[in-house]
C-alpha cells in the first residue's frame, strides 16, 4: 500500500470541479484509490463520495492505494492536487 498526506490550500477546499478531476484521475488506474479526512475514508474514485467529505482550506488529507500500479496512482492523484491548486 502506498500513502501520501496533502494539506488543502484553495480558498474554497475541494469542492466539484477539482474534485471531478481528482475522481477521473483515480478512475485510470487499477488500483483501488482512497481519501480520507477527518477519520472518514471515502473511494476516491466516486464524486459522491469525494463531495460528501466537506474538505475545507486547511484540510490534511491522506490518499492511499492499493494494488499494482499504487505508486503510480499516488504520483499522480498528488500532480492533480499540484496542477488544480487544490494544495501541496
Amino acid at each position: 500500500m502506498a500513502e501520501k498526506t496533502f494539506t488543502i490550500t484553495d480558498e474554497t477546499g475541494i469542492h466539484a470541479r477539482p474534485a471531478t478531476v481528482l475522481v477521473q484521475t483515480a478512475s485510470k488506474f487499477s488500483s483501488d484509490v482512497n481519501l480520507e479526512y477527518n477519520g472518514k475514508t471515502v473511494n476516491l474514485k466516486s464524486i459522491m463520495g469525494v463531495m460528501s467529505l466537506g474538505i475545507p482550506k486547511g484540510a490534511s488529507i491522506k490518499v492511499t492505494a492499493s494494488g499494482s500500479d499504487e505508486s503510480q496512482a499516488i504520483d499522480a492523484v498528488g500532480e492533480t492536487i499540484k496542477t488544480q491548486g487544490l494544495g501541496e
